[in-house]
């Protein structure tokens, strides 16, 4: 991994169901994401914040669908910006937003891949697989839909940015699935992704999942981006998202993941989304994000003082 890291922060919350997304960033900064970083040796830019696109060109699709336009919007400016940032010698932190944003980071990242004629591997940390079409999203919100339409799927085109590199789902990891709608189930078993849902998690355990992940990366060679929705997380530790489902994952399951890839060495980006400070109590769920990203690059349980010991 980089020991150079950037850290954008995308403020969309268009594809969400409730507001307060877009104050994610921000809330990430206030607990420390570039100080934590930096006591870990990297060398940390914050570039602050996208600004939202301006030029909003009226879509249309299907008439169900929320905030359309503003959405399709904001893809083409994160791909344009989540591209940029690939092209220099960093580690992107892509900080959100709702998860409509990896309709952009997850395109841009395809792009960079092909470039480099090296496969793209995604790991998605996340309660929902976000594989519903335009026309199979029941909700309309579109923070359901990236997954699709970063693999190319039916439908968005002529009402999105085109998918010139899409996604292979053989080189999709879903972990912490634990509410999926009937037409994206369908999907991932037409396309095989490799699903470890939480019943899956509680027979076999998290290190498994990663382990197998990982010797396909270092196989191939492959770039590895890892996409961590907060409702991965048992509700019980991370209250702050609008799409709340009991039974995610721990806190000993969450920090060994990330421990497990800090010592691969494997991750060439990362996202955080789905953060609302709205609905968080006194920031704890933004606390245990950036906690979480420390031991992303390389944080480790003897470095975390007990309360008695800092005392």
């Amino acid at each position: 991994m980089q020991k150079h890291c950037s850290i954008l922060g995308i403020p969309v919350e268009s594809g969400a169901g409730r507001r307060g997304c877009m104050m994610g960033p921000d809330a990430m900064r206030t607990a420390g994401l570039a100080e934590t970083l930096d006591s870990l040796g990297y060398v940390v830019e914050d570039l602050g914040n996208l600004v939202p696109p301006q030029d909003i060109v009226d879509v249309k699709g299907p008439a169900h669908l929320v905030r359309l336009s503003e959405t399709v919007a904001w893809t083409q400016t994160i791909h344009d910006a989540a591209y940029a940032l690939s092209q220099k010698e960093t580690c992107p932190i892509f900080v959100g937003g709702d998860h409509s944003m990896a309709a952009g980071t997850l395109t841009a990242m395809s792009r960079l891949a092909a470039e480099q004629s090296r496969p793209l591997f995604v790991l998605w940390l996340d309660a929902h697989p976000d594989m519903n079409t335009l026309s199979s999203t029941v909700s309309g919100h579109l923070h359901g839909t990236p997954v699709a339409y970063a693999m190319g799927q039916d439908g968005f085109d002529g009402i999105f940015p085109p998918v010139d590199h899409p996604l292979d789902p053989a080189k999709l990891c879903m972990i912490g699935l634990r509410s999926i709608d009937p037409p994206e189930q369908k999907l991932i078993g037409e396309l095989g992704v490799d699903v470890w849902d939480m019943r899956r998690i509680d027979e076999g355990g998290v290190k498994g999942a990663i382990i197998d992940l990982l010797e396909r990366v270092n196989a191939a060679d492959g770039l590895l981006h890892v996409s961590f929705d907060v409702d991965f997380l048992d509700p019980s530790i991370a209250p702050a998202v609008g799409t709340t489902v009991p039974g995610g994952a721990t806190f000993r399951e969450a920090h060994l993941i990330m421990e497990l890839l800090a010592d691969s060495g494997r991750v060439t980006s990362l996202e955080l989304t789905e953060l609302n400070p709205f609905l968080d109590t006194s920031g704890k769920t933004a606390d245990l994000m950036t906690d979480l990203t420390a031991s992303l690059f390389g944080k480790r349980v003897l470095d975390r003082p007990t309360a008695r010991s800092a005392a």
